[in-house]
């Protein structure tokens, strides 16, 4: 499927299968999530070496808890409460009894199409999937050309699993995406950076597709000045390091109180080099996916050193880093950054972390508020009245305290972005209702017609009822203004 003509069959093979079929029940719903489930667990070896080829050097043990081992959780939640989120949604109760019944169902759209990332190629296209057959829908997947191996890997599998009027595996590059895009789902969901993310959402504006975008951004942390600056150091060079640096989640810049931000870097740099005493041979340390990458990361760290920032790159003793064969740049911790330097609005995606002092928190708030929301925020500190003012105080799509991505910890939470950083949500509750149309149902069976009065003529009471009804609303709402 490379073509928009077969693009274009293929989702109008599926919309006629939904069609004909209707809204599946919870069981079939079910079943769809566990052949989904099946198709990673059956293989997840395979996936396992696919991604290694496609990043160069990523060990076992971090694709299965990456990809595999954290999206379980999530899709089981999704698959023990899908029948709960189905049931319709009563209103009026006690207007049952004269005849008028109203209520709200949660109907499928119909054929979502999901564009997925490189940085985790096969959770995030199975995550939101796995939210759209819950919702009763239908899927198209369009993999990232990036990580080939893998895309090539689940377009050959899926079959095993699915018939293609249920989920149909796309591949191709830019091009194809683009058509894919253009294509008149009744949802699409993408995620990717925000640049992408633009050129998406026009595309699928004209046929006024609506669209989920799960972007990334420059994710803030704030170390509170009376949190305990070890275990934060210890904790954000760790979440740093997750995956290379290449998650949307990953802290970008910290800021640390003016008198700490020693302590804090030598206990940020010891953590590294205890985590890392070699890297060029070190299966577990995670490349850059591919050369463009690498070139665009060391391109950040070069840039801020021509401006004046103090950059120190945390490299083994007899190792030079960067290096461009195995794509591997070093733990880098920058200083001093401005906003002459990229690096101070573009989102690194790599092993750098931005360290920068702060004398009052309300500093750090107005900093983190001048640039786009971020995907999450981070606070490492005590649960005080600062660390509230500071969730109360900024915008971002989540915020986690104390821990990396703690946002995302429980399978019931909405995860997404807001503004740069994305629209709309999924995981829990917050997927099947992404994936579904609230309906409203009213029916009456009483001897009159509520709505009729909206029609002409118009008798005397009907306009003695208009006018009563406004003075009744108007004295209402005054009385209430004066007492606020």
């Amino acid at each position: 499927m490379t073509t928009a003509e077969q693009l274009q069959d293929t989702l109008d093979r599926q919309r006629r299968a939904f069609v004909a079929a209707g809204p599946p029940d919870p069981a079939m719903r079910r079943n769809r999530i566990d052949r989904l489930l099946a198709l990673v667990l059956d293989n997840t070896d395979a996936f396992v070496d696919a991604m290694a080829a496609d990043f160069g050097t990523r060990s076992r043990a971090a694709t299965l808890f990456t990809e595999v081992v954290g999206m379980i959780p999530v899709i089981e939640h999704t698959r023990a409460h899908l029948a709960q989120w189905m049931s319709a949604t009563k209103l009026m109760r006690a207007a049952r009894t004269v005849g008028l019944r109203a209520e709200v169902e949660s109907a499928p759209l119909g054929v979502v199409g999901i564009i997925g990332p490189w940085n985790f190629p096969l959770n995030l296209v199975v995550l939101p999937a796995s939210a759209a057959f819950a919702a009763g829908n239908r899927v198209m997947i369009k993999m990232s050309e990036i990580t080939s191996h893998t895309a090539e890997l689940m377009m050959r599998t899926a079959p095993r699993y699915f018939n293609a009027d249920e989920l149909a595996v796309v591949t191709g590059g830019p091009d194809v995406a683009a058509e894919f895009s253009r294509l008149p789902f009744d949802h699409l969901f993408f995620t990717g950076s925000p640049s992408v993310g633009a050129h998406v959402q026009r595309a699928a504006a004209d046929h006024l597709v609506p669209v989920t975008l799960e972007l990334g951004g420059k994710n803030p942390v704030v170390v509170a000045p009376d949190a305990d600056v070890r275990r934060s150091a210890t904790r954000i060079a760790q979440a740093r390091m997750v995956n290379g640096g290449q998650v949307c989640v990953c802290p970008d810049y910290v800021f640390v109180p003016d008198e700490r931000v020693d302590t804090f870097v030598d206990i940020a740099r010891d953590t590294l080099r205890g985590m890392f005493p070699t890297i060029l041979g070190n299966g577990d340390y995670c490349s850059s996916v591919n050369e463009a990458n690498f070139d665009r990361v060391v391109g950040l760290i070069d840039d801020a050193r021509a401006h004046g920032a103090r950059v120190e790159s945390i490299a083994p003793v007899g190792e030079t880093l960067p290096d461009r064969t195995s794509r591997k740049i070093a733990p880098t911790i920058v200083r001093d950054v401005d906003d002459r330097m990229r690096i101070a609005s573009e989102e690194v995606f790599g092993p750098v972390l931005v360290v920068q002092g702060y004398s009052a928190v309300d500093d750090a708030i107005r900093y983190i508020n001048a640039r786009p929301a971020p995907l999450v925020a981070y606070w490492y500190g005590p649960d005080g009245d600062a660390f509230r003012n500071f969730v109360r105080n900024t915008r971002s799509g989540g915020v986690a305290r104390n821990d990396f991505a703690a946002q995302m910890i429980p399978s019931a939470a909405p995860f997404g972005g807001v503004g740069r950083s994305g629209m709309g949500a999924y995981h829990g509750k917050a997927g099947f209702d992404t994936f579904s149309h609230q309906r409203s149902v009213v029916g009456t069976d009483l001897p009159f017609s509520m709505t009729g009065s909206a029609a002409p003529p118009f008798t005397t009471p009907m306009k003695l009822y208009a006018d009563m009804s406004l003075r009744m609303a108007r004295n209402r709402t005054r009385r209430r203004l004066r007492k606020s």
